[in-house]
């Protein structure tokens, strides 16, 4: 019996284990991985400069796990799955679903057009613990403050679903290519200036990497995470962030191993409290799903009305380290030099900008997803809402 030729289009899930859509093609039959550099994206969704550096590095070492099977396109996905469908006789595409508005809007819009050519889709979850509309109140409406959406919402839910195991193997599909196919270096995903030369100093940039980092925050750092997380010196956060952003190790890997392994070594509460991060990361996707305007505006609509004083000048300096506040500084050209920042210096910074030169926190957002190598959509638009006091949970 002929094997069905299976489509699997990744997006921020560029890893071979825990990756659903990837472990179901390869057990159904001959697979077409492809990743797809979406020209459709509106602005705010596009990747920033750092993070493209990351993704191209992403891309380059997920192929070569894959034999050089992995397929490279640029333009509308649309398009280019209906291509690659008609060339190859696919019938059928899955993927990993994804949370941002635009995101829903278009796949859902994708998934549509592909059922009316008779092309199957089949979506999974492979980037949240908790998918946005599984989690409410008794009443049906979303929670609003992050302690009961995590405290009552999350933790009384379904637990996470363990990770799955990488495939056990995979036939790659062989056949004709089709004629769009790209080269990683024809993407041109990575900065023209030198400037990412020197995050590459700081990371390495692979799903083994992400394991590795994992291992490592928990054999060595989350004993002491609950203070130490406080304290930038001491660098006891768990450096995963931009391997979750870019999916090359799942949510689900991070929180059973911490839970499985941590709680036989490590005392309660520091389990207790990096788990409770990962929470937090859950709830910057809630906010988004349920309030789809929080990368552009306000959610207390009253800030709308605070008298910004937009100085170029005065964001300068803050973007260049040259404030004249040494921890603001310190944290503005550590971003600078390795596309990072530990969180409680990006706080820090955070609040330097909004609060003390009364700059719109539209300006931090937009800078931090430029050269933040972590920069998430749903994650960055939070938490600059949060230090600006107009977005949930805030204090006043």
């Amino acid at each position: 019996m002929k094997q069905q030729v299976i489509i699997v289009w990744l997006r921020d899930d560029l890893r071979m284990t825990d990756n659903p859509a990837l472990l179901y093609a390869a057990q159904q039959g001959i697979v077409i991985p492809v990743y797809i550099d979406d020209s459709s994206q509106i602005d705010h969704c596009k990747a920033g400069a750092a993070s493209n550096y990351w993704l191209h590095h992403s891309l380059d070492q997920l192929n070569r796990s894959m034999t050089d099977g992995l397929g490279l396109f640029k333009g509308d996905p649309l398009t280019v799955l209906q291509h690659i469908a008609e060339i190859t006789g696919a019938r059928l595409i899955c993927w990993n679903r994804r949370y941002t508005p635009d995101a829903i809007h278009r796949d859902s819009a994708i998934e549509a057009q592909l059922l009316s050519h008779n092309i199957e889709v089949k979506t999974f979850n492979g980037s949240l613990l908790w998918e946005p509309w599984t989690i409410a109140k008794a009443d049906g409406s979303p929670y609003k403050v992050f302690t009961a959406f995590y405290n009552n919402g999350c933790l009384k839910a379904s637990e996470p679903a363990l990770p799955m195991p990488a495939p056990a193997s995979i036939q790659l599909y062989r056949g004709p290519k089709p004629n769009q196919q790209q080269t990683l270096q024809q993407l041109r995903l990575l900065p023209e200036h030198h400037w990412s030369d020197k995050i590459s100093e700081h990371w390495d940039i692979s799903e083994k990497a992400a394991q590795a980092q994992l291992s490592r925050f928990i054999s060595e750092r989350l004993q002491d995470y609950e203070t130490g997380r406080d304290f930038p010196s001491q660098q006891l956060t768990s450096g995963l962030s931009p391997y979750l952003k870019h999916g090359q190790i799942s949510p689900n890997q991070v929180w059973h191993s911490v839970r499985q392994e941590a709680c036989l070594h490590h005392p309660q509460r520091n389990q207790q409290k990096f788990l409770q991060q990962l929470g937090w990361r859950e709830f910057a996707y809630y906010q988004l799903y349920h309030q789809p305007q929080m990368p552009d505006q306000n959610l207390k609509r009253i800030y709308d009305h605070f008298p910004w004083q937009h100085d170029a000048g005065q964001i300068r300096l803050w973007q260049q380290g040259k404030t004249g506040f040494p921890i603001i500084d310190a944290g503005m050209r550590e971003l600078w030099q390795t596309g990072s920042m530990h969180n409680r210096v990006r706080m820090l910074s955070a609040s330097f900008l909004v609060k003390n030169q009364l700059q719109h926190w539209l300006h931090g957002a937009r800078w931090f997803s430029d050269t933040l190598v972590d920069a998430d959509l749903a994650i960055n638009s939070a938490s600059w809402q949060w230090v600006a006091g107009a977005g949930a949970d805030a204090a006043p």
